[in-house]
């Protein structure tokens, strides 16, 4: 009986001692003159290869931070491992939701992650430093910021999600600090209508982005989604749409995860055989 009890030993540290690694870093933004923490999920294969890995960007929440999709997703790790990419853990603060704002310049978060987190990412591990090697998700206001950075960008992201997003702003002037950021609705409309996803679609033409959205049906945020989801099946614009069971909670979206992340993985793996 000794010589199986070893061999099983064996087995589980050889496999336990396969996984992600993460780090947290400083990553300085000239754009609002301060560090910024940065949660960065490399797979086990990385420190393995000198091959260039592709990169997911997560966006979290209102009130969350960088470091959310390593605390609270309890199997990030294991995706990582199991799609060999690497994962960014972004900080939007408290409640940027990751445009500049235009009326507060200690806000600038589009041109932090766009300007100066990505180039800070590719010159520090090795990536695919293109369009191609790079996707972009997000939850709730993290879901508004990924479909806004890459619709803006479409040069540097070449795939987006969003979950459970606040695909339009609009419907809440009161609410998660978006005042604070456009100004009240009623003295700066324009600012709310300027900035509000479902008033950005003309800027994705041709369908260049890979785009995969999905909202639990008992989400405050659902009526909006299927808003976006028919103003672009009107257009044309090609996106993968899913409503399933849930609500706006870590349950639903740790589930959300798992199919963004095999929708990036298809759009990483599509590139690699062009």
């Amino acid at each position: 009986m000794k010589k199986p009890i070893c061999l099983v030993l064996l087995f589980f540290i050889f496999f336990s001692a396969k996984a992600a690694k993460i780090d947290t870093l400083q990553v300085f933004s000239a754009a609002m003159n301060k560090n910024i923490k940065t949660c960065v999920i490399t797979p086990d294969s990385y420190k393995k290869s000198n091959k260039k890995f592709p990169v997911v960007y997560l966006l979290h929440g209102f009130s969350g931070n960088y470091a959310t999709w390593a605390k609270s997703f309890k199997h990030v790790g294991e995706q990582v491992d199991k799609y060999g990419f690497i994962a960014i853990g972004v900080d939007g603060n408290f409640s940027s939701w990751y445009f500049d704002s235009p009326i507060d310049s200690a806000f600038k978060y589009e041109t932090y992650v766009v300007n100066e987190l990505v180039p800070f990412i590719d010159k520090k591990y090795k990536t695919i430093a293109s369009r191609e090697g790079r996707a972009i998700s997000g939850l709730s206001m993290g879901g508004h910021g990924a479909l806004y950075l890459s619709f803006k960008h479409q040069d540097v992201f070449g795939a987006a999600g969003s979950m459970s997003g606040g695909v339009d702003i609009r419907p809440f002037p009161e609410n998660w600090d978006i005042k604070k950021r456009l100004g009240p609705i009623t003295e700066f409309p324009e600012n709310w209508e300027k900035n509000t996803i479902t008033n950005m679609l003309d800027l994705v033409k041709d369908n260049k982005l890979k785009l995969i959205i999905d909202c639990g049906v008992d989400d405050f945020f659902m009526d909006v989604n299927r808003e976006l989801h028919k103003k672009m099946l009107a257009l044309k614009i090609n996106h993968d749409y899913i409503e399933r069971p849930g609500q706006h909670n870590i349950e639903y979206w740790e589930n959300s995860l798992k199919f963004q992340l095999l929708f990036f993985d298809n759009f990483f793996r599509e590139n690699e055989l062009k």
